[in-house]
């Protein structure tokens, strides 16, 4: 068991949740208020359309909530296998959002830099450059905030929050060198940071979508870790071998289907004794299994 995993069977995942939403929610409050201003006063695309990024961060990490939420819902009589899927629903549209708003950004960029010529264009001022460097330093922060709790209480969606906060931080990168750029002389820089950011958003988006179609399909768990559950499975006491082992990804759950020889001599009993103890051991040895069905093969069977 790793020391990942020996944390998360300790932590309390709701207040782990609560923390992660609020601090999201007040930072990116308080991030792109900051930047817009920044970037009105400072006569800043690039920074505007960062503040524009920031603050769909608020509304992505509000899906992110709500999705594992309702992810965590017992199981009931109209959903038997649980309700982890639903924060991979909230990924998905959590991707969609994001890559909209980088298509947005994208798009006015490509217009400034058609419609303006450098007479036209104005110098924006030290206040975007200032806002930059401050957004640059919180995003990243934020980003590794989340991406350790996102791991230890396992949440695709957060961690899909926050890779939307280094995304934001890239951004943020994008707008100083175009800031930059433009103080320097070079107006029309300011504009291409904002496509510069555009494609940013949309390989980080691309990624959260792809993850989230993928626990959605039923895909594997992967030759890794069913190379570990064979192993695991392997060793316990009274197995031969291990026959079959199917995997499928549930949200962020595994479910597992396995086939195993044992002596063929033994009694019904015994034999139920050894898959009720493959059962209990690999549930509790690997937490990320929901849940293992084990059917149990005679070893002398022709």
């Amino acid at each position: 068991m790793t020391r990942l995993t020996a944390k998360r069977s300790d932590v309390n995942e709701a207040l782990v949740i609560r923390k992660l939403s609020l601090v999201s929610v007040f930072g990116n409050v308080i991030l792109s208020g900051f930047k817009f201003f920044a970037g009105i006063a400072g006569n800043s695309h690039a920074m505007i359309s960062d503040s524009i990024h920031s603050f769909s961060d608020v509304l992505t990490t509000l899906i992110a909530w709500i999705g594992v939420k309702l992810s965590k819902k017992e199981s009931d009589s109209a959903h038997p296998y649980g309700h982890e899927r639903l924060e991979c629903v909230a990924s998905l549209i959590l991707g969609i959002v994001l890559m909209a708003t980088g298509l947005g950004i994208g798009k006015s960029g490509l217009e400034n830099i058609l419609i303006q010529s450098n007479e036209s264009a104005v110098i924006p001022g030290a206040i975007a450059l200032c806002a930059a460097l401050v957004s640059i330093t919180g995003k990243e922060a934020m980003f590794w905030y989340t991406r350790y709790y996102a791991k230890l209480i396992n949440s695709s969606a957060f961690m899909a929050d926050a890779w939307h906060h280094r995304s934001d931080a890239f951004s943020s990168i994008g707008s100083l060198i175009g800031v930059a750029g433009a103080m320097m002389g070079f107006p029309v820089m300011d504009s291409v940071a904002s496509v510069v950011i555009c494609l940013f958003i949309l390989k980080v988006s691309y990624d959260i979508l792809k993850d989230a179609i993928v626990k959605l399909l039923d895909t594997s768990c992967g030759e890794d870790y069913e190379k570990r559950l064979r192993e695991y499975v392997s060793a316990q006491n009274g197995v031969i071998c291990v026959d079959m082992l199917r995997s499928r990804m549930f949200g962020n759950k595994i479910y597992v289907d396995l086939e195993i020889q044992v002596d063929g001599s033994k009694c019904l009993r015994e034999a139920h004794e050894v898959a009720e103890q493959v059962h209990s051991n690999v549930e509790r040895q690997f937490p990320d299994v929901k849940h293992i069905m084990v059917h149990v093969n005679p070893a002398n069977d022709i």
